[in-house]
């Protein structure tokens, strides 16, 4: 009954963290943590459980060399030693009484407190999108910062504390999650770590022939004919009697000869397969190749001279009485659009505290869908967020304050502030956050006119990745503790500036925590007047 009670407690215990159902682990850093916990938890179970069938054969073992002893001895010489009553009287209750109980005790099953707490853990577990999720965001990482597979199998990456590697299974499932997307290039980049990985010697449950027979195709598919065939004459080598190779071995030959046929120089057919091999994805249009090499800290398109007009100031809110005397430190970022970044202007206490009323109503971050004007998750933005109202707590009232005293702008019809966590490679891809022409009806329900400006806090250091990039005029903007960078999103005629538009970039290494507060037009008149020209 005692045991029954502790297990009960574990699973009571593992159960509190969790006061919410599954939502999209994979899209939030801080959620995943909980995981951990969960894990070792359970490892602290299965260790009790390892212990407990640990105990019982110790019982059984003792039981047997008592009985091994006592039966050696017994059939030496039987007669004589049953003559002895109390033998015979022992030996009657022990097949009787206590071969039954030995029984009961083997039959025991001490699974039960596991078993009990995985059903009970099971219903918060991370699913097949999480992983599908997770998946997809190393691919992207390894696109977005230019990492071979090599090195993202062996865990080099720049600022890790706790270094991992990927197995050649792992590599094995990455290359099939690609192959499902129908993503032949990356299932062939991992297919390939895989099979190198076993070609080094590495014990692993993945199967060669598996391996090339996802790589033969995923190369077929990219027009790259001879080495399709080469990989499924090394497949046949190992398994002569596969069905699909052998049939795709001979349309393989069945194309090469209709290619002999039509005398197509096989220098052409190279040089056509190099080309096509080339192509990575087919939405990778000229502003994703920017994003992605800013989000690298290449293509900046700051020169010397226009370094020289960025300048770093204490700066009061244009004579604000809370800062006069306490002036904050600002420095430029950027000229046009100018972008400033406010240095040391939420401490670590604020940032704990906004994070820990954010964090149980963090969920899967949305987007404005132009066409239906509502709400809906996207692939291109994986992250999760919580709307934080200035009269919940007085932390996030003085932050508020604190926005319109050095903006100058009214905080009373701007949105509330929306806290971020990035997930694994979480990322939002390039985008405005103003309302276009367009949009008309995107903030309609607010009744605040478009968003004015943008006020964005830096709540974590990020040890690799994670800037936020303007491609339109080649910035980056890199996460920094206790900063926070300031722009404007439209002109003081209402016009909107394009070149602010903007990307948060995968976060590499890290945990990405933001807040940001959306300023409105609505309440602005006489802080920031409108002028007569349309870019002014």
């Amino acid at each position: 009954m005692a045991f029954n009670k502790i297990w009960c407690t574990i699973a009571l215990g593992l159960l509190l963290p969790f006061s919410y159902a599954h939502t999209d682990f994979f899209t939030s850093i801080g959620h995943m943590t909980d995981l951990i916990n969960t894990e070792k938890d359970l490892v602290v179970s299965l260790k009790d459980y390892i212990k407990a069938e640990e105990g019982k054969l110790e019982q059984i073992k003792k039981w047997a060399e008592k009985l091994d002893q006592l039966t050696d001895t017994a059939t030496k010489d039987p007669e004589g030693f049953l003559g002895h009553p109390v033998n015979a009287f022992k030996l009657m209750k022990r097949l009787n009484t206590e071969w039954g109980e030995l029984e009961s005790l083997v039959l025991k099953d001490m699974s039960d407190g596991f078993i009990s707490n995985m059903t009970i853990q099971r219903q918060f577990f991370p699913n097949d999108e999480d992983q599908t999720g997770a998946a997809k965001a190393l691919l992207r990482l390894q696109d977005t910062y230019n990492l071979d597979t090599d090195t993202l199998s062996r865990g080099n990456l720049p600022g890790v504390k706790h270094k991992s590697f990927l197995t050649a299974e792992d590599c094995f499932e990455l290359g099939k999650i690609a192959y499902t997307e129908a993503d032949y290039y990356h299932t062939e980049l991992w297919m390939e770590q895989a099979l190198k990985q076993l070609d080094e010697g590495e014990v692993s449950s993945a199967d060669k022939v598996y391996i090339l027979d996802y790589l033969s195709y995923a190369v077929y598919q990219q027009g790259d004919l001879g080495k399709a065939m080469r990989l499924t004459k090394r497949l046949l080598e190992l398994d002569p009697e596969h069905q699909r190779a052998n049939g795709n071995m001979k349309y393989f030959e069945y194309i090469m000869a209709k290619e002999k046929e039509a005398n197509k120089s096989s220098t052409d057919s190279e040089d056509q397969v190099e080309k096509e091999t080339e192509v990575k994805k087919k939405d990778y249009l000229p502003e994703r190749r920017k994003y992605e090499m800013l989000c690298r800290g290449e293509g900046l398109k700051m020169t010397p001279r226009r370094q020289k007009r960025l300048f770093c100031r204490y700066y009061d809110g244009n004579r604000n009485p809370r800062y006069i005397l306490g002036p904050v430190k600002q420095e430029d970022e950027w000229d046009k659009p100018r972008i400033v970044r406010f240095l040391d202007i939420i401490s670590d206490e604020e940032i704990e505290t906004v994070k820990e009323l954010a964090k149980p109503r963090l969920s899967r971050a949305t987007v404005h869908d132009p066409e239906t004007g509502k709400l809906t998750t996207a692939h291109y933005r994986v992250s999760k967020s919580a709307w934080l109202s200035g009269y919940e707590s007085p932390v996030v009232s003085r932050i508020n304050t604190r926005i319109q005293d050095l903006t100058g702008l009214d905080v009373s019809t701007a949105e509330e502030l929306q806290v971020a966590n990035y997930g694994v490679g979480g990322q939002y891809e390039p985008h405005f956050d103003f309302a276009r022409k367009d949009e008309p009806d995107a903030f309609k329900e607010l009744g605040t006119g478009n968003r004015i400006a943008t006020w964005l806090f830096y709540m974590s250091d990020v040890s690799a990745g994670g800037a936020t990039v303007f491609p339109e005029v080649g910035a980056s903007v890199w996460p920094k503790k206790g900063t926070a960078v300031f722009w404007y999103n439209l002109f003081p005629s209402g016009e909107g500036d394009y070149s602010t538009r903007h990307a948060a970039c995968p976060v590499l290494v890290g945990n990405k925590w933001v807040s940001n507060k959306w300023l409105h037009e609505r309440g602005q008149e006489f802080r920031r007047p409108c002028t007569l020209s349309e870019l002014e």
